[in-house]
């Protein structure tokens, strides 16, 4: 009995080891059918991701497969900033067009364009449906209404891409950047001058131009073309010491992505384009050319200086008649002086003098980035000539031109090449003019600005010590001259270490019996009313603005650590 109950107990516990051996041998038998179904599983999800995804690309490319697409043709380089941000760029377009013929159901295809475009002129769409063989429906679609549009099915639904040609800046540099025609070709500003380049490359195109420098001078000439009334206006903000342009503005100006009649006179490029007589900003060359030759010193003394003088019959006034009689040489620039002026000038002599002024690049027509360069006027030299010459009158240059001549005065004579176009470029300067003529003439320069005596006081802006030359001209007119004027400041800024140049001038500038000019002494002064139409209380208030506004930008991104 003993024994069976033994037995019996071995079976059983034999039997219960053998069921869990086998219980153990399910359970991996398990695990491998659920690891190879898991398997088989991710491999079926990933081939039907990608049958998903072939097929989406199947039908993006139905879709697409009929769109025409832009030839390479039409390609042209984007335009930067000194800092990247886009001033031209070339994009791609979709633009639909309806093929009538391809037309099955002409209402079924209003009343579905209706639902996606329902502010169109139907009647109009009606008249062409029924009289051509092909037109535009949508230029420049959004890419919400392509998929819309597309959805539809209708095989007369022609999409057709391009590439255009954007300005993102609209009226911003339009003087600068210019236009395209219909053709891709370039028909004006650095489009038209770099046209082949731009064509030929992919990589973008850099400019000297500062995007934020460029809005801020643009928004003041804006303010104060409506406050003086003026017919229009331009600035030149330029490195006196390389020629990089970080702003160029010149108002009216226009919206590339409109083209424009660039043959519009209103539209003329005024910074580089107009040719002026620009006034007494002319003294600072009748002085530099003196100092240059070395005829005179800032301390020599001119005396019993008269207030009318006549050359072959016309009279040559003293603007300010309260001037003094007797004056140095410095004096006479920092008080505007006319007669003074004529006195350096025939101590320099006419062909002493037009050697100097050809040096500086006033005379001819210069050269630069862009075409539309205005040539000034053949100038007849003789004695007459010269006395008038010596204060800005009857000689003719540009902006851009005076810009650059002042930057070679203040630059310790050194010539530069004034440039919209970022490259490296050879350091090598050469240096035209005696460095002594840029130490003498911009404390000088400093002194308009920053006493009494001076013309322009009123750009005397704390921490920038700005120096400069005012010049207020009168507008020729046939027979001789009308009371419209040109005036004009030229600065430059810092004097004891120059980097900027920088050019405003008004074009007709009128009056303003309401606005509220501020001292910037410190003295806290404020009157009410524009007193005189000079550049003294016109193009310098302007110049005063901007420096307030951009000064702070330039001192950050082009001190001398950067």
């Amino acid at each position: 009995m003993s024994d069976r109950n033994t037995k019996i107990i071995l079976e059983d516990h034999r039997h219960d080891f053998s069921f869990k051996k086998n219980r153990s041998n399910l359970n991996v038998i398990f695990n491998r059918v659920a690891f190879i179904f898991f398997v088989f599983f991710v491999v079926s999800l990933i081939y039907s991701i990608h049958l998903i995804h072939l097929g989406s690309r199947k039908v993006e490319n139905e879709i697409n497969k009929n769109i025409k697409q832009p030839s390479n043709k039409l390609y042209r380089a984007d335009i930067v900033d000194r800092n990247g941000k886009y001033l031209v760029k070339t994009v791609s377009s979709i633009d639909i067009g309806i093929s009538t013929k391809k037309v099955i159901d002409k209402k079924k295809l209003i009343l579905n364009l209706k639902y996606i475009f329902p502010n169109k002129n139907y009647e109009q769409i009606k008249l062409k449906l029924d009289n051509k063989n092909f037109f535009y429906f949508e230029k420049k679609i959004s890419e919400e209404n392509y998929e819309k549009i597309m959805q539809l099915g209708d095989k007369s639904i022609q999409p057709e891409e391009k590439l255009i040609r954007i300005y993102p800046q609209k009226n911003l540099f339009s003087h600068i950047i210019g236009q395209i025609d219909n053709d891709n070709n370039g028909i004006s500003g650095l489009e038209k001058s770099l046209d082949e380049n731009l064509k030929n490359r992919q990589k973008p195109i850099q400019s000297t131009l500062d995007q934020d420098v460029q809005f801020l001078i643009r928004n003041e000439l804006v303010k104060f073309n409506q406050i003086f009334k003026t017919l229009g206006s331009a600035a030149i903000l330029m490195d006196v010491n390389n020629g990089e342009i970080l702003s160029l503005v010149s108002l009216p100006d226009f919206d590339p992505n409109r083209r424009e009649k660039i043959n519009d006179l209103n539209l003329i490029n005024r910074a580089t384009k107009g040719v002026y007589e620009f006034g007494s900003v002319f003294k600072t060359f009748t002085l530099a050319a003196a100092l240059h030759e070395k005829l005179i010193e800032p301390h020599t003394e001119f005396i019993d200086l008269p207030k009318t003088l006549t050359c072959a019959g016309f009279p040559i006034r003293e603007y300010d008649m309260e001037i003094p009689s007797n004056l140095t040489a410095e004096q006479i620039l920092i008080r505007s002086g006319n007669i003074g002026s004529v006195r350096i000038g025939q101590k320099i002599g006419e062909e002493k003098f037009k050697k100097f002024l050809s040096k500086i690049d006033v005379l001819e027509k210069t050269n630069f980035d862009i075409e539309e360069v205005g040539e000034p006027i053949k100038f007849n030299w003789g004695k007459c000539p010269l006395a008038t010459a010596s204060f800005g009158h009857g000689i003719t240059t540009t902006l851009i031109q005076l810009a650059k001549a002042y930057s070679i005065i203040a630059n310790g004579g050194f010539n530069i090449t004034p440039s919209l176009i970022k490259e490296k470029k050879n350091l090598k300067k050469e240096k035209i003019l005696n460095e002594d003529v840029s130490k003498k003439i911009l404390p000088i320069l400093r002194k308009i600005v920053s006493t009494k005596e001076g013309t322009a006081s009123l750009a005397n802006v704390p921490g920038y010590e700005i120096g400069g030359k005012t010049g207020t001209a009168q507008k020729s007119s046939i027979g001789g001259y009308s009371k419209k004027k040109i005036n004009t400041f030229i600065s430059i800024f810092p004097t004891s270490k120059p980097k900027f140049v920088l050019a405003v001038m008004l074009d007709e500038p009128k009056t303003n019996k309401d606005y509220i000019y501020h001292y910037r002494d410190g003295s806290n002064i404020k009157f009410k009313g524009t007193p005189y139409n000079t550049a003294g209380w016109t193009a310098v208030e302007v110049t005063g603005q901007i420096v307030e506004k951009i000064g702070p930008i330039l001192a950050t991104k082009y001190s001398e650590a950067n």
